[in-house]
């Protein structure tokens, strides 16, 4: 429901993150959600009077749109440790995410970032997903500049996306 106002402002996004047989591609949904962010993030934060989850409210707002066609976003909120999990189901592809909010004052939630994704990627039994960290501290370039990906390794040895908005 709080996805509500920043879902409705957004652009007709076409679905490029589809593979040929329908199937969700994460790399292409990666892919989309990087241009769709660096273009549209810096307004949208601004969309929503929940400024301390506005980043997470625009994540999922795009993912909403990624899903309409028949797939499902799970939450789990893990209210006062500064996380979200997110899981996008389409299809026969499960994504898991790790929502991360870097604020001033605080350490680089990376090293955490990186255990909490991995227990959750154990309980779904999945070996891959995304820590995205969005990075809310003053003083930094805009989102377009700042956005990048970088791979990464749970301590479990999982491969992952970190994505640092």
């Amino acid at each position: 429901m709080l996805a509500n106002a920043p879902q409705a402002s957004l652009p007709i996004i076409a679905p490029t993150w589809l593979a040929p047989d329908g199937k969700l591609d994460p790399a292409k949904l990666l892919e989309a959600f990087l241009a769709f962010w660096r273009q549209h993030g810096q307004p949208l934060l601004k969309s929503t009077h929940y400024h301390e989850i506005a980043p997470h409210l625009v994540l999922m707002a795009f993912l909403h749109r990624v899903v309409n066609a028949g797939g499902t976003i799970e939450r789990e909120y893990a209210i006062g440790t500064g996380r979200m999990d997110l899981c996008v189901r389409y299809g026969e592809v499960a994504l898991a995410m790790e929502l991360k909010v870097w604020r001033e004052g605080e350490t680089n939630p990376l090293r955490a970032g990186l255990a909490q994704l991995d227990g959750y990627l154990a309980g779904l039994g999945l070996d891959t997903g995304w820590l995205v960290i969005f990075d809310r501290r003053e003083g930094l370039p805009d989102l377009a500049e700042r956005t990048t990906t970088e791979p990464a390794t749970t301590p479990a040895g999982r491969g992952v996306v970190v994505v640092r908005a």
